[in-house]
């Protein structure tokens, strides 16, 4: 199947079934993870657009967690996929559509007869946290088309969209029009975080990871061990107490340790029987 045509399936709920175009609200959570999740949701607003053989929803919500903008995209075939921008990140998106559009107006006529090797013709990264956004403006035999493919650090699951190039503008435009109603911003930290951490011990892996969500910043400590993985989160406003916490038991343990270090080097008195 070719690029124009593929997704992954991962999109319920009536409103993007072919047969019922009214719909109903879909139940997921945009989390920091990055997967879906099921809590109560409330849709704000949505848009449609009909791209070629493609209909894409342009879904705004809000959960616990805040707001999002859910992108899905139907193919002609009924094939369904989805990917989840924070409005900053929708932001950052709506800028990039209009230098991709530039270029795009700016190419000859596609050749068939002289494609790239891997097919791209314009590449740009964005980041979110611990999510990781791939555009790429490619080319195959059906035509042009923008491919934008959301990844989770370290081995998360990976959902893509393939947008026809003709509908960049139209898509950028929609786009605009929910974030000059909903704004772009996320709140919470703006500065850099700190870069991940990773800790041997034994047969056991330690990852410290620094994330921030509508709530703020936090670190997930995950401990991982063959193909078992268990975490803590700790929000950033606790980091400090954990720390005195932590560093109470090593100052008693070392403590402990000294004292019974020295009791082991006490000389031993022999007394005997003249």
């Amino acid at each position: 199947m070719s690029d124009l045509g593929s997704g992954d399936d991962g999109i319920s709920g009536s409103k993007y079934n072919a047969s019922n175009m009214e719909g109903s609200s879909s139940r997921n959570e945009f989390e920091s993870s990055g997967k879906a999740g099921n809590v109560n949701e409330q849709e704000l607003a949505t848009k449609m657009l009909q791209i070629q053989s493609k209909r894409f929803y342009l879904d705004v919500k809000q959960n616990r967690r805040g707001r999002f903008i859910k992108v899905a995209e139907i193919g002609a075939d009924g094939r369904r996929s989805q990917i989840y921008l924070a409005l900053s990140t929708a932001a950052e998106f709506r800028d990039h559509l209009s230098s991709f559009s530039d270029y795009y107006a700016s190419l000859g006529p596609p050749n068939t007869d002289n494609l790239p090797e891997d097919g791209k013709l314009k590449s740009e990264m964005m980041m979110k946290d611990n999510r990781r956004y791939y555009l790429d403006l490619k080319e195959n035999t059906r035509g042009r088309f923008l491919r934008v493919s959301q990844t989770i650090t370290r081995g998360g699951p990976r959902s893509q969209i393939a947008l026809p190039a003709q509908g960049m503008i139209e898509f950028r435009d929609a786009l605009t029009d929910l974030l000059e109603e909903f704004g772009a911003n996320d709140g919470g930290f703006k500065g850099d975080l700190p870069e991940e951490r990773h800790m041997k011990v034994d047969n056991k892996n330690f990852y410290f990871d620094i994330g921030q969500n509508h709530r703020g910043i936090y670190m997930r400590i995950s401990e991982v061990k063959n193909n078992f993985r268990t975490s803590i989160t700790i929000p950033e406003k606790c980091w400090l107490r954990f720390r005195d916490i932590f560093n109470d038991y090593c100052d008693k343990m070392k403590k402990s340790s000294d004292l019974i270090t020295a009791d082991n080097n006490l000389p031993t008195t022999t007394n005997s029987l003249k």
